[in-house]
């Protein structure tokens, strides 16, 4: 098992920022963060603590210690939270540095979550060498599911969610990418944006379409060729982490294991998600309880 986690959180939260026309459920201060934090920091929980936190006491309690929280060039604010330094700094017994995303010359906003992953693993070369898992900072991923990107065994894996478990709104649903896997239930390949007349060819074994919530686990040293020449996507003009994961698998077939989790996976993509993140929270979080 491996104790590397790298959380992904240097985005540009556009989504989040684009006006609301009403948003009944938030207050004034709510409606600032979300227009001028990184979603990970927006306070949601009591005593206006970030769904960040939460996400780290389901690693420290999934076993991982080192975490690498990805930053943008203006995320001073993740220091105030936990820690001042750059690298190994103690934030309830867990081990955490900061890699910051740099935004090339002639670009507005970052490029992408395979080139935050990149600027990361340059900064901290010693990834290249381990095996680490990554997520993203505005998801609220489970104990269980962090912990079985930990025990597996395969070189790369990605948690693969049952899409009928999300309690999301079905129009929301229908965008998510589906992943297609073989018998064995490793990666074949991943459909953006799939239509309603191919979604039986994707269902898996179990008769289950599958999606990823950014949930994955790699080989450093199998993967860094592939980010570090990651192509650019012709329509969102990024590089994505599915990208590199998917050229690895041209070179290296059936070494990316989907893992099926069948549960909720509380995100925070626009304002509408936060009132239903806090209730969320209160219901199956009541405390942050960081010893156990």
């Amino acid at each position: 098992m491996h104790d590397n986690l790298v959380i992904l959180a240097g985005g540009a939260s556009s989504r989040m920022k684009k006006q609301v026309v009403a948003v009944n459920s938030l207050s004034a201060e709510e409606i600032a963060q979300a227009n001028e934090r990184s979603k990970g920091l927006i306070g949601v929980g009591p005593n206006g603590r970030p769904l960040l936190d939460y996400l780290l006491l389901n690693a420290k309690r999934a076993g991982y210690k080192n975490i690498y929280i990805i930053i943008g060039e203006q995320g001073d604010l993740f220091k105030e939270f936990y820690g001042t330094e750059n690298k190994n700094n103690n934030f309830h017994g867990l081990n955490i540095s900061f890699a910051t995303q740099y935004i090339p010359e002639g670009r507005v906003k970052p490029f992408g979550t395979a080139d935050a992953l990149f600027q990361a693993v340059e900064q901290y070369p010693e990834l290249n060498t381990q095996y680490y898992s990554v997520c993203n900072s505005d998801n609220l991923y489970s104990t269980a599911a962090l912990l079985a990107l930990r025990e597996t065994e395969s070189p790369s894996a990605f948690i693969s969610y049952d899409r009928d478990a999300m309690d999301f709104p079905l129009e929301r649903i229908s965008r998510f990418a589906i992943a297609k896997l073989n018998e064995d239930g490793f990666l074949l390949d991943i459909l953006e944006k799939p239509s309603a007349d191919v979604l039986d060819e994707y269902k898996d074994s179990e008769g289950k379409l599958r999606v990823s919530m950014n949930a994955f686990k790699f080989k450093g040293e199998l993967l860094y060729p592939y980010l570090k020449n990651c192509p650019v996507h012709p329509e969102r003009d990024e590089k994505e982490l599915p990208t590199v994961l998917l050229n690895s698998l041209k070179d290296h077939p059936n070494t990316a294991l989907g893992i099926p989790f069948s549960e909720h996976v509380p995100d925070l993509t626009a304002k509408e998600d936060i009132a239903e993140v806090k209730e969320y929270l209160k219901q199956h979080y009541p405390s942050l309880n960081w010893e156990n």
